[in-house]
């Protein structure tokens, strides 16, 4: 049976796009300039990947499906009923919609829900395209600026008097009103917080974006208000332009990470990186965005507390020299990277693993019934694994090869 398959995968054009980092990532000239935001790999039915077989293209759903329980293992077939996972590349030069994700229980309700309501799976006003939850991890491979979870209260409060200094009437009243907000409400204050921020019309969340337009910032908060004046200026009455006092912000290094589970908040606002979720396609957004906003539904999945995600980095432990594995807590998924060097790493587990080539060429090889089975690939090129008892591995045997190379890998989680 053929275990290594490369992989063709669609391109998604969205406007928070970039039309230089997917294209120079795979060698791609793009001449017309459109934004590239996301590079899909996977089965998703918004974009499966395909493959060559022989002298046809056929897709990796169908593929999968001349034999399931072959291709993902007995076990997670038996537990997903399907590749559990969707991996991609996400290149964003613009701020991405705020934006939370349902946990499972919310996707199913919201899924049958909306088809009671006969809405079509393809209408704007959509919030569920299918019964599945979303928890996400991110790694960057520029340096990447993000949005994640709420800020403590206290932080909050501090950071919405520091706007306060000097804003014009309308605008400094909505501040008070805010700060009012979170020091009054039980438990953190951050769903009536967030309730009177959407409450706000649009002429007076426009007067406190022209204000932070000339904020003078402490050196220290520099980038807090250099991204919140960047949202003032593009979207220009947004609630959504307050959100780097709120949510956290976080600048990621190359190779740097974070896990998101549902529920928790979020917008990626600039660079390239590898995400990897459960395949799915649900997102309730909250700002930054002229698509559908239902703000009644965000709150039904929104975790209302304060949340810092861990920043992952690139420590191995007792892994294989050369690889390390993002860790979550997710059962569909893991993200595993490889920083090749002369001697092959053998990557752990069974599979079915997605690779993907960002510098260099790795070669990847299973034992097959006539002997090894091997595949190149180069820079932007990826490749799905099917699923077997055997040692994967990464390495170079090509003469010439420098051996240095970044492969990373999606794998199934751990299924209890």
């Amino acid at each position: 049976m053929r275990r290594l398959f490369k992989l063709d995968n669609p391109v998604k054009h969205y406007d928070w796009g970039s039309p230089r980092w997917i294209p120079g990532l795979l060698g791609r000239d793009n001449p017309s300039g459109e934004p590239w935001a996301e590079l899909w790999m996977g089965v998703h039915p918004s974009g499966p990947s395909t493959i060559n077989a022989g002298s046809q293209r056929l897709g990796l759903p169908e593929l999968i499906g001349g034999g399931p329980a072959q291709y993902l293992g007995p076990d997670l077939y038996r537990r997903y009923g399907g590749l559990p996972y969707l991996f991609k590349l996400l290149a964003a030069e613009k701020p991405l919609s705020i934006q939370a994700h349902p946990n499972l229980e919310q996707a199913r309700e919201g899924w049958k829900r909306e088809n009671r309501l006969g809405i079509p799976l393809d209408a704007p006003e959509r919030n569920y395209r299918d019964p599945n939850h979303k928890p996400e991890i991110i790694a960057a491979l520029t340096p990447f600026l993000a949005m994640c979870g709420f800020r403590q209260p206290v932080e909050i409060d501090f950071l919405l008097g520091a706007l306060a200094s000097g804003a014009r009437r309308k605008a400094a009243e909505a501040i008070i009103l805010l700060r009012a907000v979170l020091e009054s409400s039980s438990g953190t204050g951050l769903r009536e917080f967030i309730a009177t921020l959407f409450g706000l019309d649009r002429e007076t969340i426009g007067e406190i974006g022209a204000h932070i337009l000339h904020q003078a910032p402490a050196p220290e908060r520099a980038l807090l208000w250099k991204t919140a004046a960047r949202f003032a200026r593009d979207y220009p009455g947004d609630p959504g332009l307050l959100a780097p006092l709120y949510l956290n912000l976080l600048s990621l290094k190359p190779g740097e990470g974070v896990f998101l589970p549902a529920g928790i908040l979020h917008a990626y606002i600039e660079g390239l990186g590898v995400e990897l979720m459960a395949n799915s396609n649900n997102v309730l957004r909250g700002g930054l965005t002229s698509k559908h906003l239902d703000p009644k539904e965000l709150f039904r999945v929104l975790r209302f507390e304060p949340f810092l995600p861990e920043i992952l980095g690139q420590t191995a432990g007792d892994a294989p020299e050369g690889y390390y594995q993002y860790p979550t807590t997710a059962g569909e998924f893991s993200l595993s990277k490889i920083q090749g060097g002369k001697s092959p790493v053998t990557i752990p587990g069974e599979g079915p693993f997605i690779a993907l080539v960002v510098r260099g060429r790795a070669v990847l090889t299973v034992p097959g019934d006539g002997g090894r089975e091997t595949l190149v690939l180069d820079r932007g090129e990826s490749a799905f694994i099917a699923w077997g008892k055997y040692p994967l591995s990464a390495g170079t045997t090509h003469e010439g090869d420098t051996g240095d190379y970044s492969l990373f890998i999606a794998g199934p989680g751990t299924i209890p």
